[in-house]
């Protein structure tokens, strides 16, 4: 519960190094703008398809169109409905949609990773404040969405939930301990059950934890890293 965002503490700044596994200072994306990076460096996604993996993604706020290369994923759903009180609802309701026609009808589109972006919680945050009723009722709107998501999962599959920013007031952006500090938790048939991460984590090491549990190896120019201790068997952390 005590995991770091990165500085901007910013949604796509954030986003960037979730998926790059390096800050800011490295890929350059330092406000919600997008900017291609002057030394280019593959991300997860990049890493996941060169090895003949699927991405899928479901996400409402469009400037994460940019998180990876054209070509690069097997499907994207997006929709503009972030403002909405329902919005996550509706990514919700399709990503089970999806899930669940993969299982019955169209086993290949069942994806390697699946990537779900709720952007909510972001907006009453700013609408409402940080910790405000408002944005604690729409946290646990979107706690549901979540459960729904989870429920269509296949069996075998790992979780890893987790925010790219926190907020105080009516914003983020700063180092302050409100901006920083975020939730990181995963699940799976290899994790291990009600252990609390004694390793610090950031969201620089998202990336690697995903690269690990899809039999990857993470990018060298990667600065984050998976915390082994996560890990049920650590023959299979290795």
């Amino acid at each position: 519960m005590t995991a770091q965002s990165v500085m901007p503490s910013i949604t796509l700044p954030c986003h960037f190094s979730i998926f790059h596994s390096v800050p800011p200072a490295r890929h350059g994306v330092t406000t919600n703008t997008y900017t291609p990076m002057a030394r280019p460096l593959p991300g997860l996604i990049e890493v996941a398809n060169g090895a003949g993996k699927t991405s899928v993604f479901f996400y409402n706020w469009e400037p994460l169109r940019d998180l990876s290369r054209p070509e690069q994923l097997h499907f994207a759903y997006y929709r503009n409905n972030n403002l909405r009180i329902d919005g996550d609802d509706i990514t919700a309701d399709e990503t089970v949609r999806y899930l669940e026609t993969a299982k019955t009808t169209r086993p290949d589109d069942l994806p390697s990773f699946l990537f779900v972006y709720f952007g909510t919680v972001d907006t009453f945050g700013h609408g409402f404040g940080w910790m405000s009723d408002n944005y604690l009722r729409q946290l646990e709107r979107v706690d549901a969405c979540f459960g729904r998501v989870m429920a269509a999962l296949p069996d075998d599959a790992h979780v890893l939930m987790h925010s790219d920013h926190g907020g105080h007031e009516r914003s983020h952006g700063t180092d302050a301990p409100e901006d920083m500090n975020i939730p990181w938790m995963i699940a799976g048939p290899r994790i291990k059950r009600n252990h609390a991460i004694a390793a610090p984590i950031s969201l620089l090491d998202t990336a690697p934890t995903l690269a690990t549990l899809l039999n990857l190896k993470p990018h060298l120019q990667w600065e984050g890293r998976c915390p082994k201790e996560i890990f049920e068997n650590s023959e299979i952390a290795r």
